[in-house]
């Protein structure tokens, strides 16, 4: 018995559908970069805690991830932990194949690039 309403297919998720409009609309590259910085933050949040919310990744160059730092203290942090994000961000869906991590500090009164 019909009770008027159109019949609906299965539910998708939207985290399904997003990876295709990113690509229709040209920002499937921006999406993938979004994806990969989110994944280094969780992974320093877990690996290197005390680093966390005081560093960013920057970009992939190659095979070599570049990681900003606010201050030297923090880039001495993941300099320390680097071969474990290393590992850690090789392994993560959203992350990507890279060797090593590169630290730089960020200079005082710049912004930095994202």
């Amino acid at each position: 018995m019909s009770d008027g309403r159109p019949r609906r297919g299965p539910m998708t998720r939207i985290g399904d559908l997003i990876p295709d409009a990113a690509a229709r609309l040209g920002l499937a590259d921006e999406l993938r970069r979004a994806r990969a910085v989110a994944a280094f933050d969780r992974i320093v949040a877990e690996r290197a805690p005390a680093a966390h919310g005081a560093c960013r990744a920057l970009r992939v160059d190659g095979d070599t991830l570049v990681v900003e730092a606010d201050a030297p203290i923090v880039a001495q942090e993941l300099r320390l932990h680097a071969r474990q994000l290393a590992e850690a961000f090789r392994a993560a869906p959203a992350g990507g194949p890279v060797s090593e991590i590169r630290v730089t500090v960020r200079a005082r009164g710049s912004s930095s690039e994202r």
